[in-house]
């Protein structure tokens, strides 16, 4: 099947998710050279560390199925290049975004583990960014290239978790 020319350049999207959850979690990092005292009370410590690299862990697995599954469709995962195929299985029956959604888990995860909590004050930017500069984007482009299957899809399976 041949691509309309309106759906050849993929969803408009300016800003690669990974590199967004980078700047969001390195700026924490730096305010924290700024304004100290970012750690978690002594009562956690012990646990935020195990608990850090769990959620990380799951969070990098979710991601990574998103993108496994991507490829055994035969389709892009980046954001800005045509996909071939609307990809429904796999984590994207529960998710539309699992990508996304793994990718705050490991956010959250590098929080706990590093005991680093103004990364979280960064957060709900990065995750507004994300929604309105790359996930509306991405769904208005696979609405114009699936139509009606996408509608349905969107209609049965939550944006995130």
């Amino acid at each position: 099947m041949s691509l309309q020319p309106e759906h050849k350049i993929g969803a408009r999207v300016l800003i690669p998710p990974p590199l967004l959850f980078a700047a969001g979690f390195l700026s924490g990092v730096w305010l924290r050279r700024t304004l100290p005292g970012d750690r978690l009370p002594p009562a956690f410590a012990g646990l935020a560390l195990p608990a850090g690299v769990a959620l990380a862990a799951a969070g990098a697995l979710l991601a990574l199925s998103g993108i496994l599954t991507f490829a055994r469709a035969k389709t892009t995962p980046i954001p800005h290049k045509p996909v071939a195929t609307l990809v429904v299985h796999g984590p994207y029956r529960y998710s539309r975004n699992p990508m996304y959604a793994g990718l705050t888990a490991v956010y959250l995860g590098l929080v706990l583990a590093l005991d680093r909590l103004w990364p979280l004050a960064f957060l709900p930017l990065v995750l507004a960014v994300l929604v309105f500069a790359v996930v509306l984007p991405e769904e208005r482009y696979l609405e114009s290239r699936f139509g009606d299957a996408y509608r349905a899809y969107r209609a049965r399976v939550r944006r995130f978790l």
